[in-house]
Formats: structure tokens, C-alpha cells, sequence
């Protein structure tokens, strides 16, 4: 991986972290574009932490809260939304490994993201904040986040839709998958660490890790702005028309072209 390829990931990541289009899909897609054939794990951990970068400086006065008021609701909701995705990760990840590695279901993940953007955003705007959603609200948003360690499903769209399935005020419900993606995160980096001690940084550099993290958090921090706008507004259709787009091109690759699968 070259230093600028690193600046086009960290700023594919940062983007496609929070819309709802699939971050690590896009990865593993530009990936075998830029012709990547084994990418760093430490670089991902280094892109996702950047992204995490970005939540914090939106939601500073949330997190904030959180550590001067530890037993507070919003506490409870995230612990029980990190539960299932910890236990899915765990149990599947030599699945989610193999499934990474080959890319050979992208195109049908697209699909799934799209369909559960294109059913939620239908739905109504939902009544419940924090007070109002229970434990049994947010563990179902922590297994749709657990789904969606699957390269082309997306963490924040299903998160997102799993909120509004579960009747959570739009508002409510993307502060609150943006907060329960920094456990998801850091749980992550440090599951991860073992492999990246024994496998090293392979040919990076500092200069491209850092890049990467820089890119990476900048624009995760202009996409969390982007996304609670669209929010606001009911669009998230819109997305799941790019995704289904992106999902047939790359199946026709898959089975047809074999330009990049």
C-alpha cells in the first residue's frame, strides 16, 4: 500500500463510517481496486480509530456526561447495545475473517444494507428518547450492529434502522449509534491486538498509518455532521439507492467481468 492509496482509505473510511453505505465494504472494494491483495490489520485499526476520533469530538459533551455520571441511563442502553455485538463477534470471527479475506458476498451484502435502509426510512419518526427506550430497545440495535461485521453490511445504517424498527426518535437514534460504535470500536482494536503485535505493520510506514488516522477522523467528522442532517430530514432512501447500485455493479463484476473479483 503506498502513502497515497493510505490517504484515499483513511478518506474512504471516514466518509462511509457513518453514512450508511458500509465502510469496511468500501475498503474491501477499493482494496482489490487499488489491487491490495493482503491489507494491513494494523491500518485498519489505525482508520477505525480515527473514526472514533471523529465521534468524540462530536460527542464530547455526551461522553462527558457518561464519565461524570457513570450509572446514568444512557450508560445502561449502551452496555446492553454492546453485549450482542460482543458476543457475536466473538463467536463468529474466524467467519467474519474468512468472509472479509474473500469479498465474494460484497454484492449481496449491498442488497441488505439497502433493503433495511429503504423499510426504515419509510417508517414514522419515533416517539422514544433515552428515558423511554429499554434494554431489550438497545440489545436489539447491539445485534443488528453484531450483523453487520459483515463487510458490506452497514454498521450505521443497521443501527440506525434497528433504532427506528424499535419506534427511537431519529435524533435519539443516531446519537445513539454513533455512541455504541466506541465501544464496538476500542473492543475491537484490543480483540485485535494479538494479531497485530505477531503480524507487524507489513509495508507501511508511520507517515501512511498517520495519514490515514488524520484523513480518516477529518472526514468521519464532516460525514457524523452530514448524516445527522440527512437524518433530520427523512432521506436515508436515498442511500439505499447508491448501495442496491453498487451491489448489482459489483455482481456483474463477480460473475460476468472479473475485472476486480
Amino acid at each position: 500500500m503506498t502513502f497515497i492509496q493510505a490517504i484515499l482509505l483513511g478518506i474512504i473510511q471516514g466518509i462511509t463510517e457513518f453514512l450508511p453505505i458500509s465502510s469496511s465494504g468500501h475498503l474491501v472494494l477499493f482494496q482489490k481496486i487499488f489491487g491490495v491483495a493482503e491489507p494491513s490489520l494494523t491500518f485498519g485499526i489505525v482508520v477505525h480509530l480515527g473514526t472514533l476520533a471523529a465521534v468524540f469530538a462530536v460527542f464530547w459533551k455526551d461522553i462527558v456526561s457518561i464519565l461524570r455520571r457513570p450509572f446514568q441511563r444512557l450508560t445502561l442502553l449502551l452496555i446492553a447495545g454492546t453485549v450482542p455485538t460482543a458476543i457475536i463477534g466473538v463467536a463468529f470471527k474466524d467467519f467474519f475473517e474468512k468472509v472479509f479475506a474473500s469479498g465474494s458476498t460484497l454484492g449481496f451484502e449491498f442488497f441488505i444494507t439497502g433493503l433495511v435502509l429503504y423499510f426504515a426510512d419509510s417508517l414514522r419518526n419515533g416517539y422514544k428518547d433515552a428515558e423511554e427506550t429499554s434494554c431489550l430497545d438497545a440489545a436489539f440495535v447491539g445485534l443488528m450492529q453484531g450483523a453487520a461485521i459483515l463487510p458490506a453490511v452497514s454498521r450505521s445504517g443497521l443501527t440506525i434502522s434497528g433504532a427506528l424498527f424499535r419506534h427511537m426518535d431519529r435524533d435519539f437514534a443516531a446519537r445513539f449509534s454513533f455512541l455504541l460504535s466506541i465501544p464496538a470500536i476500542l473492543g475491537a482494536a484490543v480483540f485485535d491486538m494479538k494479531d497485530v503485535l505477531e503480524a507487524g505493520v507489513g509495508n507501511l510506514d508511520s507517515m501512511s498509518l498517520g495519514a490515514g488516522f488524520i484523513f480518516a477522523a477529518i472526514f468521519g467528522y464532516i460525514s457524523i455532521r452530514y448524516m445527522l442532517n440527512i437524518l433530520k430530514k427523512g432521506k436515508m432512501r436515498y442511500f439505499s439507492y447508491y448501495v442496491f447500485a453498487l451491489g448489482a455493479l459489483i455482481l456483474i463484476d463477480q460473475y460476468l467481468t472479473h475485472i476486480f473479483f
